[in-house]
């Protein structure tokens, strides 16, 4: 029984360091990747799954909120496209409180955001994952914004 006990505890102690090691392994990626996009890196799209899903959550004027998905081809086309004008205005990302947590086989990066064009905090959330290469990509992707033309073109 004594056996059996000491494995188990070995077992857990073991994995318990496997989960903080993918966990800083997933900051880490976290990072480059707020890195790539607040330097409007060439690669920063490369930091997506394929079929990534893309939701914007839409905070109205009235206190409502409206959930709108974003096909990847067109996230990545608008963005492209207002690189050069976010780059004339210093436009920056910051993150907050971010916590990451196992997400079944993948991982939560939950986290309030902070552009640098508000004074404001908003949510955001990513679900990271080892594509079969085994590097970390962004499945899903939710951030809150307070732009309505999310809503428009929608």
């Amino acid at each position: 029984m004594k056996k059996f006990l000491c494995l188990l505890i070995v077992g857990m102690c073991f994995n318990t360091y496997c989960y903080a090691d993918e966990i800083q392994d997933v900051q880490c990626f976290f990072n480059k990747y707020i890195d790539a996009g607040n330097n409007y890196s060439s690669d920063y799209f490369n930091y997506y799954t394929d079929d990534a899903k893309i939701i914007r959550v839409v905070e109205k004027p009235d206190g409502s909120k409206e959930s709108v998905n974003i096909p990847l081809s067109r996230y990545k086309s608008e963005a492209k496209k207002s690189f050069s004008l976010m780059k004339l205005r210093k436009y920056k990302n910051r993150y907050f409180n971010v916590k990451i947590t196992p997400y079944g086989k993948d991982y939560k990066i939950a986290a309030m955001r902070m552009p640098s064009t508000s004074d404001y905090k908003i949510p955001a959330y990513f679900i990271v994952g080892k594509d079969d290469g085994g590097n970390w990509k962004i499945k899903e992707e939710s951030m809150n914004t307070r732009v309505q033309k999310f809503l428009k073109n929608s």
